[in-house]
């Protein structure tokens, strides 16, 4: 992956409480001219990852999928095709 970012949050957005994760930007196969951009982003909510989590364990799954989930997303998966692969 080039001109991305990764960033760690304390919370998701206020309209959308319980998000763990959120990928902004242009997926691959939505990119025509893309030159001089701001970076995609990708943002792993700390707070409601670890509301769901019980355990050390529990919290290093749900960080894999939630980051294989966004990064899906910059390659231009979509959620139903996510759910069909067990990644939502």
């Amino acid at each position: 992956m080039d001109n991305v970012v990764i960033l760690v949050e304390d919370d998701a957005p206020d309209d959308s409480p319980g998000l763990l994760g959120l990928y902004e930007g242009t997926p691959l196969t939505e990119r025509g001219d893309y030159g001089g951009v701001l970076p995609d982003t990708i943002r792993l909510f700390r707070g409601p990852i670890l509301s769901v989590c019980e355990t050390y364990d529990d919290v290093v799954e749900e960080v894999l999928i939630t980051v294989v989930h966004e990064i899906a997303h910059h390659f231009g998966i979509d959620d139903d095709r996510l759910h069909e692969l067990g990644w939502a």
